[in-house]
C-alpha cells in the first residue's frame, strides 16, 4: 500500500524530469483480464482529467474490458476525481454511496477512485476508515500501472492503494481512446509550480514538467492523418511550457511549430496571466489556424486579494494584457475564472472585481465561491466572509457576466462564421451542434453530412450561452 503524503507532494528539487517510453506494458496474462466484462468511468473536473479518462479507457480495452454507458451493468466502476472544490469532493463521496449499493448486489463488482482526490492525504484517510470496501485507488502519476494495480487487487481480494507523492516524470506511449473523432486533447505539460495559495493542483499533479516537442508534434501529425480538425494543447499552465526544458524552447515556439503542421484549428488551456508574453500574442495573430479564443483566469480584481492568492500579477497588469490581446485580435473572445468570497475579501475588494469585469466585458466566465483545500495556505486564513455574503456576491457577479455574455453573442447575429460541426444537439437531435473559432456554441440547421467538417454558418438567433444558425451551402 502506497498512500499520499502532502509534505512530499509539495517538495521541489533540481532533479531533471525523465521521459520514459517503456513504462506502460500490459503483460500477456493481463490482456484477457477483462474478457466479457464491462467498465464504466465517471469523470469530474478539468480537461486534463477528461484526457486522463481517455487514457484509462484505452488501457482497459487493451485488457479486453468493454465500455458501458451505465453503472448498473458494469463489472468495473471508476471515478476519476477532481480536488479543486469541496463540491466535487461531496459529489464523489455521494456517488460512492450508490456504488456501495451496487457492490452489495454484485460482490464481484470492482470499484475504485483515481485522479486528484486520490492524491490527498485526508481523502485516503477517509477511504481507509469509511470506504475500505473499495477495491482500487490510484493517483495521477501512475495511470500507466493500472493493469498491475487491477491484477493485484483481484488476486488479494482487498483494497489496493497505490498513490505516489512525487514530483513526477513524463510517461510516453500510453494509449488513448478519444471521445471525439474530430477534435483532440494533446498534453504538452504536466503539473504546476505556481503554488497559488488556494490551489491544491501543485500537490496533486506534481511539478511543472514539459513534454519534449518531438512527441507533441508527432502526436499532432498523427491526429491529422486520422482526420482530426482541431487540437487543444493542455497544461495546468500552458504558457509556462518549456521553462523546465534544457533547450531554449518556449510556448510561442511550440505554438508556431504546431501551426506549421497544418492542423485546421489549435486551442490551448489554461493560461496564467503571469506567463502570457508579447511573443505569444504575435504568434497567435500570425497564424490563422491558432484560434482567436483565450481563457485567461482573473480570479480577483482586487490587488490585495490577488496578493493573498499568490497570483503574482496586479489588476493593472491583467487589464494591460487584456487590451494587448484585443488590440492584436479585435475579433477574439476572452473568457475567465473568478473566485468570490476569498478570506478577507471586503465589499470594496468585490467591487474592484466587478470593475474589472465591467472594463473587460468577458465573453463568459467560470465563477466560484472560495472553497478551502486542506493543506493549502489559504485554508489556514480565518474566513470572515459569511456564506450569505458569498452567495450574494456570486449572484451579483453572475448577473453581470451573463449581461456581457449576451452582449458578446449579439455581435454575431446575422453574421456568417466558421463552425466545426461535432455532432447532433443534445437537446434536439434534429439539429447539429458545433463551435465557432471563438468557442461559441452553435445549434445548427443543416444536413448530417457536415458532421466533422468546418463549415460556414449564418447566425439566426443568439442567447446568453449559445446561438442558433443554419449552414450556408
Amino acid at each position: 500500500m502506497q498512500t499520499p503524503n502532502l509534505l512530499k507532494a509539495r517538495q521541489r528539487t533540481n532533479e531533471q524530469t525523465l521521459t520514459k517510453t517503456n513504462e506502460y506494458i500490459v503483460k500477456e496474462n493481463l490482456k484477457k483480464l477483462g474478457l466479457k466484462k464491462k467498465y464504466y468511468i465517471k469523470t469530474y473536473g478539468c480537461q486534463m482529467n477528461e484526457h486522463d479518462t481517455e487514457n484509462i479507457k484505452a488501457i482497459l480495452e487493451e485488457m479486453s474490458f468493454e465500455e458501458t454507458p451505465t453503472m448498473d451493468n458494469a463489472d468495473l466502476i471508476l471515478l476519476n476525481t477532481c480536488a479543486i472544490r469541496e463540491n466535487a469532493h461531496n459529489k464523489v463521496f455521494g456517488m460512492l454511496g450508490r456504488i456501495k449499493h451496487l457492490k452489495e448486489q454484485n460482490p464481484n463488482l470492482i470499484a475504485g477512485i483515481c485522479g486528484c482526490m486520490a492524491q490527498e492525504e485526508t481523502v485516503i484517510n477517509e477511504i481507509l476508515e469509511k470506504y475500505n470496501w473499495l477495491d482500487i485507488v490510484f493517483g495521477t502519476h501512475n495511470i500507466h500501472n493500472l493493469p498491475n494495480i487491477l491484477y493485484t487487487s483481484i488476486n488479494k481480494k482487498d483494497l489496493e492503494v497505490e498513490v505516489l507523492s512525487i514530483e513526477g516524470n513524463i510517461i510516453e506511449n500510453i494509449p488513448v481512446k478519444r471521445d471525439s473523432k474530430y477534435k483532440a486533447w494533446v498534453n504538452i505539460m504536466y503539473g504546476c509550480d505556481k503554488f497559488c495559495t488556494y490551489c491544491i493542483v501543485p500537490y496533486t499533479r506534481g511539478k511543472q514538467r514539459s513534454r519534449k516537442k518531438e512527441y507533441i508534434i508527432d502526436e499532432v501529425k498523427q491526429l491529422i492523418k486520422q482526420g482530426y480538425k482541431e487540437v487543444t494543447l493542455l497544461g495546468q499552465n500552458v504558457n509556462a511550457y518549456g521553462k523546465d526544458l534544457p533547450e531554449q524552447y518556449t510556448m510561442s515556439n511550440l505554438l508556431e511549430d504546431v501551426a506549421k503542421t497544418g492542423i485546421k484549428r489549435i486551442r490551448f488551456v489554461t493560461s496564467h496571466p503571469w506567463d502570457f508574453n508579447d511573443e505569444m500574442i504575435k504568434i497567435i495573430k500570425k497564424y490563422d489556424n491558432i484560434m482567436p479564443y483565450i481563457h485567461l483566469p482573473l480570479q480577483s480584481g482586487s490587488n490585495k486579494i490577488l496578493k493573498l492568492m499568490g497570483r503574482r500579477y496586479t489588476k493593472e497588469s491583467y487589464i494591460e494584457l487584456y487590451k494587448k490581446l484585443k488590440e492584436a485580435m479585435p475579433y477574439s473572445s476572452i473568457t475567465t475564472d473568478i473566485i468570490v468570497g476569498f478570506p478577507n475579501e471586503t465589499d470594496q475588494d468585490f467591487q474592484e472585481t466587478l470593475n474589472v469585469v465591467n472594463e473587460c466585458k468577458f465573453d463568459s466566465a467560470f465563477t466560484f465561491i472560495f472553497s478551502p483545500r486542506i493543506g493549502t495556505p489559504a485554508a489556514k486564513i480565518a474566513d470572515n466572509v459569511t456564506l450569505e455574503e458569498k452567495n450574494q456576491r456570486l449572484q451579483q457577479l453572475n448577473e453581470l457576466i451573463n449581461k456581457y455574455s449576451k452582449e458578446a453573442n449579439n455581435n454575431y447575429l446575422n453574421k456568417t462564421v466558421p463552425v466545426l460541426i461535432e455532432g447532433t444537439s443534445e437537446k434536439n437531435t434534429k439539429m447539429l451542434m458545433g463551435y465557432t473559432d471563438t468557442m461559441k456554441l452553435v445549434n445548427i440547421e443543416g444536413p448530417k453530412k457536415y458532421i466533422g467538417e468546418i463549415v460556414n454558418v449564418k447566425i439566426t438567433d443568439v442567447k446568453t450561452w449559445s446561438m442558433d444558425g443554419k449552414v450556408i451551402e
